[in-house]
This record gives C-alpha cells, structure tokens and sequence, in this order.
C-alpha cells in the first residue's frame, strides 16, 4: 500500500481531529510471555502523542509492530483511515512510517551516508550504487536538520553515541515521515542536543508529521507532548490529554503502585573511610581527553562524577578499567600501584573492578548469549572443577544474582536481546555483583530506563556501598548526583573543574562547573 492511497478520516473520539492512527485490541506473545495484551489507542494527524511505560511494559513490541520488524497475532491497526497490515520495513517505509530507534539500528560498519540510503540507495546509470550521489544526498539532508558539521563519509564505528543518536533520530526524519516514531531519543543526548531535537519536532508538528514519542524523562514528555497513553504489563492502562493528569498519578499508573521516594536515604559520608583508598588516580592522563586527573574513591562510598558530555569522562572509566593505555599517571588498589593492561587486569582477583558501560547492547552484553552465559562470563574461574565447568554451582549464582536484581528467572536460559533495556542493564549489573567486584564503575547506568527501574538501580548501588563497596559514578541526570552522592567531582575539557562536597553537591553547584568555572557557587537542591 502506498501513501497516496492513505486517506485521512475523523477520530472516533468524536472531538473532529483527523485520526492519523489507530490501534485496537492488538496483541502479542512470546512463548508464555504476553508482551502486548490487548492495546488500545489512537492518535490525531499533527499530534505529538507521548507512550508511557516501564521497561518491558510493551512499548518497543508496539514500535516494533508498526515499523514492520514484528507481527501481531491479534488486533487491527488503521493508518490514516485505512486498515493496514504493516508487513516490513519496506512496507512501513512506503506508508510513510518512520523510527529511530533507542537500540540505535545503524549499521556501525557503514558510513553516514550508507545509512541514511539503505536499501534506497541511488543507482548510477549501469544500475550500481552511486557513492557520490548518496554522499551528495546525505549531506543536503544533513545540513537541512542542522547537522551541516557531520561528514556523511565518516564511519558510524567512529562517532560517540549521541552523534550516533543523532544520525538514528535524522535519518528517520529525512524521509519526510507521514508517521514519525521516537523510541527514547533523547536517552543517549546532551542539552542542548535535546534542544535541536525540540527544534525538529517543532518543524515536524508544524509541517503535520504526527509524531508518537517514548521518553521517561517527564519533564520533556509534558514540554513536547499534547496527549498520552500509558502501558503496564502489555496492556492499555488509559490515555490521557496532558493536562489531566499529574507525575505522580502518571507514575502510579506506569508501575501499579504509588512510589514515595525515588531515591533512597543517601548514605553517610565514608570519605577516609579506611587506611588506603580502594581506588586512586594520580595525575592521570589520556590522550587529550583526560589530563592530570587524580581522585580517591574510599570503601562505602558512591563518588559523583558530574560534567557535560564529552569532558573525558568516558576515557577516565575506560582507563580505570583497563581498557584504554594511559600515558602517564598511577592507578593503585589498596595503596598499591597496579598496571592495567586489559580488562582482564582489573576483573582479577585483587582487584575486582566492574564497569558498567555507556553502551549496554555493543558494550556491556552478548545479546545472542543467555543470562547464564552473560553473567558468569567474568568469574568462570571460579567454577571450574578439574577442567569441567560445575553447572549446578554455576546455575545457582548466576539465579541468586538475577534475583538480587530483580530480573525474571527466565534469563537465565534466553537471549539478552529479548529482553527489556531495563532489564538488560539489571542484567550488566547482576554481572559485577556475581563477579564480587569491590569497586563499580557506572556510567550513565540509569540511562533510558523507566522510573521503576532507576529506583531499582538505584537501591543496589546504594546497598553494594552499604556493604563495603566503592562506586565511581558518572550520571548525565544532575538530580542523580545530588541525591546520591557526598562528594562530586566535576570534569571540564578533561580535568576536574571542581570537587564538590557537602552543601555544595547541588544542582546549581555541579552546573557552574561544568561549565568551567573553578570557583562553583553555593548550591543545595534536591532531586525531582
């Protein structure tokens, strides 16, 4: 079915918007699990409509169904007046439904402008691909989103991942969309890459794209969105015009219950907390992104890293980790100097560092693997007898550890890939509580997940530091920082611009630093 053959008629909701789409009754399961039960909603032509869910409440399913990546096994969806049955990419495409993907779906070995043409790449006139007209292409696209200082020639591999975000939400649009989907877009962005999105969906909204947009971030849902829809267990829990209904009673909705205290009580001071810090930096450099950086982290503590993206904070954690050479500087455990060579360097015993990563899917898991695999990868020393892997002591830590993580039995036995970002990142988690890490390493760890799960996340770093354990804790949320750390240090143009401590852990402190000013001013405040 073609786009012109998508007619526009009037909503059922009787208010005389024009309906763009239509869900009704869908469904979906996997195995025993039922991802979709029943979904009901509808959508006007020109609308941003916000879709709200924990993880795994069914939100990917549904974009999934209507990108043509997943079939329903029941249910009915008009597009614009029309019954449709979305029957792949390629018949979404030809409908005029466009997505960016959270999981960001470009092809990382192919450049800018590959992506951008793929599968519509122009052909020259012997019936080959014209690399210069795709370039030329992608680059007029480009600078029409405000994205002029990309080079469409770059390989994707080669950009950070909220360029690679960037490109994902660009490359959707550049089709000029009928149907716009935005799965968490701005989960892996900076400020003000937040606000050259807002500037799209502006021009979107005003051109009449009807935009369907999944964010847990409630402040940019009411900033964007006129209307909702929220999702729990599979199932339409309501819709909603934004105006009707408070975070709060949104937040019952989304996880069934009402949830008091995002964060829990922050935990006393440990700094010197013992004879040696469990970890110290001195004079720590990188290339040019980290530069004379020196830190303690002590036993009990969750130590704050504030700053804007791409201050060097990602290369501070891959070199404490082991994964990127330092050019000068010490690292040392306990008061002694180690040399990291390797990843394996740091997991050893002894050491026992963790690391969380940016990028949970390309970074932190095997999606094709199973959680038994995923998690005791790290510590499958330990559980080798006689050169024969012990299964049952293998199977008991790798549940024992799902279960400290709040993640279902099931993963056990299937693939990471299908389950929920929250989940997956739980799962990275679990990993490191199995490996009895001493120190956690965690960068951006509650990024694109829902409420509920930061709220888990957020209980397990507390309780691993109430246990002894030392967290360096990298947050792109200023709220996060202030509610769970004492201490702050806060990177500029790779090096600590200020540390922070006591009343000075704010909002208004962490910011004024991280915009380089070395004095920060004096400021509390308090998470949402």
């Amino acid at each position: 079915m073609l786009e012109s053959d998508l007619p526009v008629t009037r909503s059922p909701g009787g208010d005389g918007a024009p309906s763009a789409l239509e869900v009704a009754d869908l469904a979906k399961r996997y195995g025993s699990t039922v991802a979709l039960d029943g979904v009901t909603f509808d959508v006007p032509v020109g609308a941003v409509h916000a879709l709200l869910g924990e993880n795994g409440a069914g939100k990917s399913t549904l974009v999934r169904i209507l990108s043509g990546l997943t079939q329903p096994d029941s249910g009915s969806i008009r597009l614009f007046g029309t019954a449709v049955r979305v029957a792949g990419p390629r018949a979404a495409h030809a409908m005029g439904i466009r997505t960016a993907f959270q999981e960001i779906s470009l092809v990382r070995d192919l450049t800018v402008a590959q992506n951008f043409l793929l599968m519509e790449e122009p052909l020259n006139r012997i019936g080959l691909t014209s690399r210069r007209r795709c370039e030329e292409r992608a680059r007029a696209d480009l600078a029409r989103l405000g994205l002029a200082d990309v080079d469409p020639r770059t390989v994707v591999a080669d950009l950070d991942l909220p360029s690679r975000q960037k490109i994902e939400i660009a490359r959707s649009i550049s089709h000029r969309p009928r149907l716009l989907l935005l799965d968490e877009p701005t989960a892996a962005l900076t400020g003000d890459d937040v606000e050259w999105l807002a500037g799209l969906m502006s021009r979107e909204k005003a051109a009449e794209t009807t935009i369907v947009f999944i964010s847990h971030r409630m402040q940019e849902v009411r900033a964007y969105c006129g209307s909702m829809t929220v999702l729990r267990n599979g199932a339409s829990v309501g819709s909603y015009a934004m105006g009707e209904v408070a975070d709060g009673e949104i937040i019952e909705m989304m996880i069934g219950r009402s949830l008091h205290a995002v964060f829990p009580q922050k935990l006393p001071d440990a700094g010197n907390a013992g004879a040696a810090a469990a970890l110290a930096a001195r004079d720590l450099r990188v290339g040019d992104a980290v530069r004379e950086v020196s830190l303690d982290l002590w036993p009990g503590q969750v130590l704050g890293v504030g700053g804007l993206q791409g201050m060097g904070q990602r290369e501070l954690f891959l070199a404490l980790f082991g994964a990127l050479e330092a050019d000068s500087g010490t690292i040392a455990i306990d008061g002694v100097t180690v040399d990291l060579q390797s990843p394996a360097d740091a997991v050893a015993a002894g050491i026992s560092i963790g690391l969380v990563p940016e990028d949970r899917q390309s970074e932190g898991l095997f999606l094709a693997f199973d959680g038994r695999d995923n998690l005791s990868l790290p510590a499958i020393g330990r559980y080798v007898r006689m050169g024969l892997i012990d299964r049952t002591a293998e199977m008991q830590a790798v549940l024992a550890a799902l279960a400290q993580v709040q993640v279902p039995a099931r993963a056990f036995g299937q693939a990471a890939a299908q389950f929920s970002g929250g989940n997956q990142q739980k799962m990275v988690v679990a990993r490191w509580l199995l490996a009895e890490s001493r120190i956690l390493l965690l960068y951006d760890p509650t990024r694109g997940v829902d409420i509920g799960t930061k709220a888990e996340i957020y209980r397990l770093i507390n309780a691993f530091a109430a246990g002894g354990g030392s967290v360096l804790f990298y947050s792109s949320e200023i709220a996060e920082l202030v509610n769970l750390c004492n201490e702050v240090m806060v990177m500029y143009r790779g090096r600590v611009s200020a540390m922070l401590a006591g009343d000075e852990v704010g909002e208004t402190g962490i910011m004024h630093a991280a915009l380089g000013h070395t004095a920060a001013a004096d400021g509390t405040g308090t998470g949402p």
